[in-house]
C-alpha cells in the first residue's frame, strides 16, 4: 500500500473521511482513489490469499464458487478503476445520495476493527505478512462498499451459489440472498451491510 503510515492510525482515519461522504460519487471516487494506491506486488498478494482460501472449499462447490469470487474481486476492481478514469462518479447519475446512509455508516464504523483486529475470522487470510494484513484486509472492504453503496448490489455478485443450492439473485427490484441474515454473530462480515434481503426460501 503505497503513500500511507501506519495502519493503526491511518484506517481509522480512513474510515472516518469514508463516513462523512454523502453521495455515491464521492464515495467512489474516494475508493478509487485508495484502491489505485495497491502496487502489483500488493494484487499479486491479494490474489494469492483469495485463491488459497477458495481451494480450502469442499468440491464441486470449489468451482461452482471460484469465477463468482473472482469477478467479486476483479471484476469490482477494475469496473472501480474505470469508473474513475472515465469520469464517471462526476455524473448526474451518481451525486444522489448514498441509498442507506445508517447502514453505510455502520459499516464505516465497524471497518478499523474488521481491519485491525487480530482474530482473522475474515474470509481471507494474510498470514505471510502480518504487518500488511490489515491493508489487504481493507482493499476487500474497499471493493465491498464500492459494490454495496456505489452500485447499490449485493456483497456477493448475483449467481453466487450457496450450500443447499441456493445463490444470489435478483427479482422484482429487489436483490435476495440465502445467508443475509445468517452470519449476524460475525460482526465483520458483510452480510450484515448487505442491500440484499434475506431468500424466504431459507429463512
Amino acid at each position: 500500500m503505497m503513500g500511507l503510515g501506519a495502519a493503526d492510525e491511518e484506517i481509522p482515519r480512513i474510515a472516518g473521511e469514508m463516513r462523512r461522504l454523502e453521495t455515491k460519487g464521492g464515495l467512489g471516487a474516494f475508493l478509487a482513489e485508495l484502491a489505485g494506491r495497491y502496487s502489483m506486488f500488493d494484487l499479486q498478494v491479494i490474489a494469492g490469499g483469495l485463491r488459497h482460501d477458495i481451494d480450502l472449499l469442499p468440491m464441486p462447490y470449489r468451482e461452482a464458487f471460484r469465477p463468482y469470487a473472482e469477478e467479486w474481486f476483479w471484476g469490482r476492481y477494475h469496473r472501480l478503476l474505470k469508473m474513475a478514469r472515465d469520469g464517471s462518479f462526476h455524473g448526474a447519475a451518481v451525486q444522489q445520495g448514498i441509498t442507506d446512509p445508517a447502514t453505510f455508516h455502520a459499516f464505516c464504523d465497524m471497518l478499523p476493527d474488521g481491519c485491525l483486529r487480530e482474530n482473522d475470522e475474515g474470509e481471507i487470510g494474510w498470514r505471510a505478512n502480518p504487518a500488511m494484513a490489515p491493508w489487504y484486509q481493507l482493499f476487500y472492504y474497499l471493493l465491498c462498499a464500492f459494490g454495496m453503496y456505489v452500485l447499490d448490489e449485493p456483497g456477493h455478485p448475483v449467481g453466487t451459489p450457496f450450500p443447499g443450492g441456493f445463490e444470489v439473485y435478483y427479482k422484482d427490484g429487489n436483490y435476495y440472498c440465502a445467508i443475509r441474515d445468517k452470519e449476524e454473530e460475525i460482526i465483520h462480515s458483510i452480510c450484515n451491510f448487505c442491500p440484499a434481503r434475506q431468500d424466504p426460501a431459507n429463512l
